[in-house]
């Protein structure tokens, strides 16, 4: 049976009572431990999709954490993702799968087309790529799913991160800009790919690539139109997407070039109309689920990702601080499989790490985390690279090389089954552990 570090790493472990009151006490570095505001064995900074997911393997496994989220509530912003086989496997190995599968459709195909409407390409991919199961979810909803599943007092709000500082000891202090101080034994930077803990471990910024994004959700309360398959519209340095997500909503992007990210936009209604602009005279079901998306909920964000260069970019690992996620590889969304390695990152550092605290020691503690990160490199340095090149590909916008994509390339060249190649996941059912 798993067991948490409770006793071999900390004597008491201090947990959060309703409502979060607790006694706040100002850190004195001469003072002993018992000083700090709080107590942690395992601390996870963010509480996204990496987050929430790593906090919910852990707890299936009999592991406590706590996990620290700046906002005052769930980032329950943004639009919808899309999970591959891949992602659905670690959803089912939590045991959430087939409460969000039933809340979605299930995909059967993608239909690839031009700027003008014409079809280029379609696959099924029951015929193309047997077993593939892909869903757009809404992030809301997963991320709900994901935090109901956690007890009570999981989540601790209004907890952004302002220090992270290393103790003699080897546990981790982190201050937050409340002024609590809180004393951990293991953190794990969940928080995107902004995150200060990264940052603290000295990765760079991530860079951006050279093109942005607008996204948005179209409502359809009456029944939407759509079969139920992705549509990719290409053009020249410009492309959509369309792809069903319920009976009545369906996701849609748009990426474009952008020699800079330009000045940040927060009015939704602006963003909509700019979007609507670039796309004045392409296919009308596209600008169809545009005008039926409500302004709040069009976003813009600049793509960016970082890779992670052998012999230059830091071990995912320092001292018992450890990144998952976009934190530790952000990458371009242009394979569709950003949130899938986000969970497939939580089920693998989980299960290494109950394993290694059944043994109660350091070095084994130490040596699970580095073990994730040796493992997991590989795997996110060549999605990361080949998210980048396709997006560059897709992005092309020389007329003459964009017909030989549209004419050439994509009617007579393209397979569907090695393209999702990468989606081959395989993870193990983590049985309920009662945690102590």
């Amino acid at each position: 049976m798993a067991t948490t570090i409770a006793s071999a790493l900390f004597s008491s472990n201090s947990r959060l009572p309703a409502g979060r009151e607790l006694q706040r006490r100002a850190f004195n570095p001469r003072a002993s431990s018992s000083s700090i505001s709080l107590k942690e064995d395992i601390v996870i900074v963010g509480a996204g999709i990496a987050g929430l997911a790593t906090a919910l393997s852990l707890h299936r496994l009999g592991v406590r954490s706590l996990v620290l989220e700046q906002g005052d509530s769930l980032r329950t912003g943004g639009t919808s993702l899309t999970l591959f086989k891949n992602g659905w496997r670690v959803l089912d190995a939590i045991g959430v799968g087939d409460e969000l599968r039933n809340r979605f459709i299930e995909i059967e195909g993608l239909v690839m087309r031009s700027e003008d409407g014409r079809e280029l390409r379609s696959f099924l991919f029951e015929e193309e790529a047997p077993g593939q199961e892909v869903r757009a979810v809404e992030r809301r909803l997963l991320l709900e799913t994901l935090s109901s599943r956690l007890p009570l007092n999981s989540i601790l709000y209004s907890s952004r991160v302002r220090a992270i500082k290393k103790q003699g000891t080897g546990d981790t202090l982190l201050e937050l800009e409340d002024g609590t101080e809180m004393l951990a034994k293991i953190v794990i930077g969940c928080d995107g790919i902004r995150s200060p803990v990264a940052k603290w471990m000295g990765f760079p910024e991530p860079k951006y690539v050279g093109h942005c994004a607008f996204r948005g959700l179209g409502l359809y309360p009456a029944g939407q139109p759509f079969k139920a398959r992705v549509n990719y519209i290409y053009g020249n340095g410009l492309r959509a997407g369309l792809v069903p997500v319920s009976q009545t909503q369906v996701y849609w992007f748009i990426c474009f070039n952008s020699p800079t990210p330009g000045p940040r936009v927060d009015d939704p209604s602006i963003l909509k109309n700019q979007a609507l602009e670039l796309l004045r005279n392409w296919p009308s079901d596209l600008l169809d689920v545009l005008h039926n998306t409500p302004d709040d909920v069009v976003i813009k964000t600049p793509l960016v990702d970082r890779w992670l260069w052998p012999c230059f970019s830091p071990p995912a690992v320092a001292n018992k601080v450890v990144v998952v996620g976009d934190a530790w590889h952000p990458m371009t969304p242009n394979l569709g499989q950003g949130a899938c390695c986000a969970l497939e990152d939580s089920v693998v550092l989980a299960g290494k790490l109950a394993a290694a605290l059944k043994r109660g020691n350091d070095e084994s503690v130490e040596a699970a985390l580095r073990s994730f990160g040796e493992e997991r490199w590989g795997r996110m340095f060549l999605l990361t690279a080949r998210a980048n090149l396709v997006g560059s590909l897709l992005q092309w916008d020389n007329p003459v090389v964009c017909g030989f994509r549209n004419n050439i390339v994509i009617p007579w060249f393209v397979r569907l089954a090695p393209f999702l190649e990468h989606t081959n996941f395989e993870c193990e059912f983590l049985e309920p552990v009662a945690s102590t």
